[in-house]
């Protein structure tokens, strides 16, 4: 009889307890119950935008995860400057924020692309959003990617609750009166970040375009170029990355080139032998319109990550 009172305890203390433990998720769709934190080690499969990711479960379910308590500019429908603390609701602000924005998604692919990380949910926040999709922290290589990107000025914090929102706004608050990242808009800053296609930390921007060679163009299409320049200060891989025109004539950039900090990339339109600081096309034709094109300059997955107009 003395027992039992002892194991009722006991397990009574097991449920009380349960409420804050860490659970490992199998399934997706079994979020686990409320008031725990579940992870996972899961595949990135795409990187949707900078604060969106595709990844399979290791059950091999794909499904987009959404990073909890925070918020990059979005990439796909229009930006909202009222919910960036002083960025203006004009065209400058708002082609800043679009531009951050593509910078945010584009350092997310070097961060997580094609890798192994792991995802958990918060016992203090909503396990979904309203969009369906699983509200996560995503660690690689230890770190905490969600606060990486307030760190850094790629995000705002989003105001929801979660157990780590103290520490989201501290960082946030940081990174506001550092002027890091998007925070550091000043007026015309929208307009300035168009010229050479500027993009941001990784400071990937086409610097020129040499479209008119001199002669007939199509007798000399190594005089028909475009620099790539990387004004940044983190090495860039272009392994995979598209340079194409209005008209969609695409080149891709060979595995394994790399733009470090202040280097420049020449394409040239005709066929040659690819150096460290040279690629070619290999084109029978001109590419470039002596009269203006657009120069896009994409990630493997089709991000626009520059686009210059000449």
């Amino acid at each position: 009889m003395n027992g039992r009172p002892t194991v009722a305890v006991v397990v009574a203390l097991l449920v009380v307890l349960s409420g804050c433990t860490s659970t490992i998720g199998s399934d997706p769709a079994d979020d686990g119950p409320a008031g725990t934190a579940t992870e996972w080690t899961v595949e990135v499969v795409e990187v949707v935008d900078g604060d969106t990711l595709k990844v399979r479960f290791p059950d091999g379910r794909v499904e987009n995860v959404r990073l909890l308590g925070v918020d990059t500019p979005e990439v796909h429908t229009g930006v909202t400057p009222d919910e960036f603390d002083g960025i203006p609701d004009t065209e400058d602000g708002r082609t800043w924020l679009r531009d951050w924005g593509h910078q945010a998604s584009e350092w997310m692919i070097q961060r997580v692309a094609d890798a192994e990380i792991r995802i958990a949910t918060d016992p203090e926040a909503d396990r979904r959003g309203s969009y369906g999709r699983l509200l996560v922290y995503v660690y690689a290589d230890g770190e905490n990617v969600n606060e990486e990107l307030l760190a850094q000025g790629y995000a705002r914090m989003y105001d929801s609750d979660f157990s780590k929102r103290d520490a989201f706004a501290s960082l946030e608050a940081t990174a506001m009166s550092q002027d890091a990242g998007l925070w550091g808009y000043t007026d015309g800053a929208g307009a300035a970040t168009d010229d050479g296609g500027a993009i941001g930390d990784f400071g990937l921007a086409v610097a020129s375009v040499h479209a008119d060679a001199d002669g007939p163009d199509g007798d000399n299409l190594n005089d028909e170029y475009v620099v790539l320049e990387n004004r940044g200060n983190r090495t860039v891989d272009l392994s995979g990355y598209v340079v194409r025109d209005e008209a969609n004539h695409a080149y891709t950039v060979p595995d394994g080139v790399e733009l470090r900090p202040g280097e420049e990339l020449t394409l040239f339109t005709g066929s040659g032998e690819d150096t460290d600081d040279s690629l070619y096309w290999g084109a029978s034709s001109p590419i470039w319109n002596n009269d203006g094109d657009t120069v896009f300059v994409e990630t493997p997955n089709g991000t626009t990550v520059v686009e210059y107009e000449y």
